[in-house]
């Protein structure tokens, strides 16, 4: 019976062992392309210096992937992404307690669209994809300062919505 129980357990955890061996960390799929060059984000909003922001965060967030290298000509790149901030909005999500006219906090959001284009091919992947994304500011510390703090958390997370949306399987 020890025999038995033991022998079992050896299978199983052979089987168990087994099943993991082909594991692999992340999407598991190559993108469409190997190069990418990335054209200097453009702003159609009144938010001062938001493209050097989206910009820097969008490059930092690809750089990191590696799954693409970014090259600095589009002549040499397999692909082409353009990103435009098409939108930057806040909205009042709760009131001061002693003022229900002054806002205590802000929802903020950051709009842009996308276009990804294979040079190889010729054809465009995706084309004025809208990417959102949106952040609480609590203006405790002034509204100025915590929306400029949160901008830049804004930018983050947007690229990091771009490089899934260009590099993972669609």
């Amino acid at each position: 019976m020890p025999r038995f129980r033991a022998s079992l357990g050896f299978v199983a955890a052979a089987a168990f062992l087994g099943g993991c061996a082909h594991y692999q960390l992340g999407t598991g799929a190559a993108p469409a392309f190997r190069t990418l060059h990335i054209e200097p984000v453009a702003n159609r909003t009144l938010l001062p210096q938001s493209q050097a922001i989206v910009s820097t965060h969008l490059r930092e967030a690809f750089a990191r992937d590696a799954r693409a290298q970014l090259v600095n000509s589009a002549a040499g790149s397999d692909a082409i992404l353009v990103v435009t901030i098409t939108g930057y909005r806040r909205e009042v999500a709760a009131a001061r307690e002693g003022d229900t006219g002054l806002a205590r906090k802000f929802n903020i959001t950051l709009e842009a669209a996308c276009t990804l284009r294979d040079q190889r091919a010729a054809k465009t992947i995706w084309e004025n994809r809208p990417v959102s994304v949106t952040r609480e500011v609590f203006t405790d510390g002034g509204q100025l300062q915590s929306e400029h703090q949160a901008i830049s958390l804004l930018a983050e997370s947007l690229a990091a919505k771009i490089v899934r949306g260009a590099l993972d399987t669609w």
